[in-house]
């Protein structure tokens, strides 16, 4: 589909599936190269990196563990300026290698926030790791190991994005239609 409707909004393909298959894999690839031996923690922020962290995570062939931690910061199509935290983790992370996986670093809010939650809990070391990255959005200085693609800022759906919380089943990503 070249364009989607959602709501009251409309939508552009923006990133077609095969570019952000290959953006993973490349990903992976690297991952499985430079974590080789340190069995580290995946740590998928949900909602909306679901869709990223499972992908990434079948493609990782070192000893590995997933777990899920989900917060929140946005409303419509917009930041709150707040994180707030709905789970929390269950796994003890103290001298464990943790790899934060998220979908979109615009503001830097949120990752900054989960990071610092996690820091508390004295992992061994703490990896960040997000497909998509809005630098001309951030709002905070944020430490990224992994950058999948860098994009312009602006409001985005699909491959576990979301707009009211629709669109997140599609497999391309989608960009807002200025109208």
């Amino acid at each position: 589909m070249k364009n989607i409707e959602i709501y009251d909004k409309k939508f552009q393909l923006f990133i077609p599936n095969g570019k952000i298959v290959a953006v993973v894999e490349k990903m992976a690839e690297k991952m499985n190269n430079d974590l080789a031996g340190e069995n580290p923690l995946f740590i998928c922020i949900l909602i909306g990196s679901f869709m990223f962290g499972a992908d990434l995570f079948k493609r990782i062939k070192i000893n590995s563990e997933i777990t899920f931690l989900r917060v929140a910061s946005y409303s419509g199509n917009r930041s709150t300026g707040t994180v707030k935290n709905i789970i929390d983790l269950n796994e003890n992370i103290k001298d464990r290698t943790v790899v934060v996986v998220e979908d979109i670093v615009d503001s830097g809010l949120t990752i900054n926030n989960v990071l610092e939650r996690l820091k508390e809990k004295s992992p061994r070391r703490i990896i960040t790791a997000t497909l998509l990255l809005k630098p001309d959005a951030l709002k905070e200085e944020v430490k990224l190991d992994y950058v999948g693609m860098e994009i312009p800022n602006d409001f985005i759906v699909g491959y576990g994005l979301d707009y009211n919380g629709f669109g997140r089943n599609l497999s391309d990503i989608y960009s807002l239609i200025n109208e």
